[in-house]
């Protein structure tokens, strides 16, 4: 959760996003990730979710400016968790009825779902060590989701990752 995020929805907001150089997925339910690593989610048709690297501008940037016409700020408190090693697909199995084995991230869709009963927003990336997702949810339930995450991730030979890990995923 550590990443700067902002949010903005309406008919206008492509375009406003386009104006401040941060592109867009073309498809609803979809991301794409910038060249510097900025992660922009379309969720449906017209509410996007941009959340920076460390050290990124982009969202910043949103939050400093007016919004155009057509565009609504959505307030991003969201937590965000990473669920990433061998056994990665069978905790989401374990967790959720959505099957994340079916996520490409060459395809970079985007799917909501429920995971331990916590509403998520989840995507596939690829890294060094193979396919990792990220996951996002409202941020009062961060906490019952990621204890929850770890007890499951204990069972199956896992277990919580900090932030000095982390990072060589967050680099990707």
């Amino acid at each position: 959760s550590f990443r700067r995020r902002a949010g903005v929805k309406g008919p206008g907001a492509a375009a406003w996003l386009n104006a401040l150089g941060i592109a867009t997925p073309e498809r609803p339910n979809s991301y794409l990730r910038m060249d510097d690593g900025t992660l922009v989610l379309r969720m449906g048709n017209a509410e996007f979710l941009v959340e920076d690297v460390a050290g990124g501008s982009h969202a910043a940037t949103m939050l400093a400016t007016a919004p155009g016409a057509g565009v609504y700020p959505v307030p991003r408190y969201d937590a965000a968790l990473v669920i990433t090693g061998r056994n990665a697909i069978e905790l989401t199995r374990q967790t959720c009825a959505f099957d994340f084995a079916s996520l490409s991230p060459s395809a970079q869709p985007l799917v909501m779902t429920s995971m331990v009963g916590v509403g998520v927003t989840a995507i596939a990336l690829d890294g060094a060590d193979g396919t990792y997702f990220r996951l996002w949810c409202d941020g009062t339930y961060g906490g019952y989701l990621w204890a929850t995450l770890v007890e499951v991730a204990a069972d199956l030979g896992g277990g919580a990752v900090g932030l000095d890990a982390l990072g060589r995923v967050a680099q990707q």
